[in-house]
């Protein structure tokens, strides 16, 4: 994981822009201000530290023989039947010619 020093030294170039309520950005800015930041600067930290905290379980897990066993498995097994899937598959679609 990249450490907040290494962030702060990688150039910006890229824009991020959002719409918000005056309230929202007058908590913002009330925030940045009271952390001695620039808003820019506590939103983009504030971002992260979320991104960071979602990520990880989403990124890499650990499992422990048996449990990595049991995902290999699953993931060699042949596809469970989908009856309803087959069926949709088999159905004219929208963009068929003559169907719209």
């Amino acid at each position: 994981m990249e450490s907040s020093k290494a962030r702060m030294i990688e150039t910006r170039s890229e824009k991020l822009d959002l719409r918000l309520t005056r309230s929202a950005k007058h908590a913002l800015q009330s925030a940045a201000k009271a952390a001695h930041r620039s808003v820019s600067d506590f939103v983009l930290e504030s971002a992260m530290a979320r991104a960071a905290e979602t990520l990880p379980d989403r990124q890499l897990f650990w499992l422990n023989a048996e449990q990595w066993e049991a995902f290999q498995a699953a993931l060699d097994a042949p596809p469970s039947p989908a009856p309803r899937l087959a069926e949709l598959l088999n159905q004219p679609s929208v963009f068929d010619e003559g169907t719209v």
